[in-house]
């Protein structure tokens, strides 16, 4: 991979930390309502229009199996690209954007707390933390996207 530099936004849910390459955000809005749909998966919050369109909105939490201290006030929404797709993702506090060596980036162990390997790009170590490197264009399946 060689030595080279990338910028990530790094985040929390609950306890952990996560990371993700900026590349792959459009934008992060404050966290509001969303609108429910009904007959969507659990971890689907609903839906809230961005720049007139409807965007889905997932939480990372739910879908991860993972205690959310979501405070409203702190939560924020990650609006990520997929595709042709937007996804809005919620956190629960949006924490910095740093400048990664690749180098630092290890290669995740065959399983991490029941999260897939799919999702995971690599552990990074930040000051004492790992912090979860997550892939946000594959986060949901193709079957999830159709649900949505």
């Amino acid at each position: 991979m060689g030595n080279k530099e990338i910028k990530v936004l790094i985040f929390s849910i609950g306890e952990e930390y996560y990371a993700t390459d900026i590349m792959e955000i459009e934008r992060i809005l404050g966290y509001e309502e969303t609108t429910k749909l009904p007959d969507s998966p659990d971890f689907v919050e609903g839906v809230i229009n961005y720049e007139g369109n409807i965007l889905p909105v997932i939480s990372l939490a739910k879908k991860f199996g993972l205690e959310s201290q979501q405070k409203k006030d702190q939560a924020k929404i990650i609006v990520t690209k997929q595709d042709e797709n937007k996804i809005g993702v919620i956190v629960d506090v949006v924490s910095e954007v740093r400048d990664i060596n690749t180098d630092n980036i290890e290669v995740p162990p065959e399983i991490i707390a029941g999260i897939s390997k799919r999702y995971i790009k690599g552990l990074i170590k930040i000051d004492d933390k790992i912090v979860i490197f997550l892939n946000m264009a594959r986060i949901l399946t193709e079957k999830e996207k159709e649900l949505i």
